[in-house]
This record gives structure tokens, sequence and C-alpha cells, in this order.
């Protein structure tokens, strides 16, 4: 099996593990959330990882930056999405620390990609 060049970069296999997480933890939110928080939260960590895989398949660099900008800031948007479900007591102070240090993990190495393609 052919394996595509996204899927060895360590940033998409983070983020692909941080969607699973939010997959994980939404399932435990009310279900009064789930056409709102829910949704949003699950869509900005997909949107992470599909905006690298997107990104790298693209000829010139300036498109690549493109969607690595775009990811860069859905990861911004589900780190708001976490203070936001910390502060309503949907997740606890344990599960906002593992997933803040993930998104921390993600963008710092979305930037670092976006340096090498300068």
């Amino acid at each position: 099996m052919y394996i595509y060049s996204f899927e060895k970069l360590n940033v998409w296999q983070n983020s692909r593990k941080l969607s699973f997480e939010i997959y994980q933890i939404t399932k435990t939110f009310p279900e009064e959330e789930r056409f709102g928080l829910i949704s949003q939260m699950r869509r900005a960590a997909v949107s992470i990882s599909s905006n690298i895989a997107e990104g790298c398949s693209r000829i010139s660099k300036k498109e690549q930056k493109h969607f690595y900008t775009i990811s860069y800031s859905s990861a911004i948007e589900l780190l708001n999405q976490i203070i936001l479900s910390l502060d309503l007591m949907v997740i606890n102070n344990e599960q906002y620390v593992e997933i803040r240090s993930s998104i921390e993990q993600i963008t710092n190495q979305l930037n670092a990609l976006n340096k090498t393609i300068s």
C-alpha cells in the first residue's frame, strides 16, 4: 500500500490522534450540545489534519502555506472551544491540560513546517 507524504508527517499523525481524543471526550458532553459545541469541536479537530493533508498535495509553496495556516487557525479555534468546555464544566482540568498540550505541540509543529517551505 502506498503511503502519501502527509501520512509521514508527525504533525499530521498528532492531529489525527487529537481528532480521536476530541471525538472520545465529546461523547460525554450533554445532549443539548450535539449541534453546538460538539459539532464545532469535532469539525475544528478534523480540519487540522485535513488541511495538512490538502496542503501536502499542493505544488506551490504559497498554496501549501495557505493550508497550513488554515490548519493552525483550526487548532486555535479548538483551543478556544476547549477553554469554553472547561468553563462550562463539561471537561475536567486533566482533560483540558492534555488537549491544550496537544494543541500546543501541533501549532509548534505547524510553525516549523511553514518555516521549512519558505
